[in-house]
């Protein structure tokens, strides 16, 4: 069973930073963490999940408008572990910030990335990021 543990949230003034990290466990030996895809999502309070970052495989990358040139996203898998740093925050950025990582996924999608990982992925337990202006 494959887990995933965030860590990084907390409050910060709007224009500064932050760094999540997500470390994964449960993979099979024979299909490593590095095999998937991972990604970054948040929602906020009354409003539906939304992507913010993703990478394949490959090392492909995708974020949302929103972020672009602010967020970066990035992997070890020596480590098991994604990481989302996160500069210049936005009070609009205020949510709870979710990794996941799935087998196959459509990266250059966000919105089907996220069903994807719906269906087929995994998602962590999530960490708060408040923003205040």
């Amino acid at each position: 069973e494959i887990q995933l543990a965030e860590s990084g949230g907390g409050s910060v003034q709007a224009g500064g930073s932050l760094r999540l990290s997500c470390v994964a466990s449960g993979f099979r030996y024979d299909d490593p963490y590095s095999n998937f895809c991972v990604g970054w999502f948040r929602q906020a309070p009354g409003s539906e999940r939304e992507g913010v970052a993703g990478m394949d495989s490959d090392g492909a990358t995708n974020y949302a408008n929103s972020v672009k040139g602010r967020f970066t996203i990035s992997r070890d898998n020596s480590k098991n572990a994604q990481y989302l740093q996160m500069d210049n925050l936005e009070p609009e950025d205020t949510a709870m910030y979710y990794c996941a990582v799935v087998r196959h996924c459509a990266v250059m999608n966000l919105g089907v990335m996220k069903g994807q990982v719906n269906d087929f992925g995994d998602w962590g337990q999530g960490t708060q990021v408040t923003v205040s202006s």
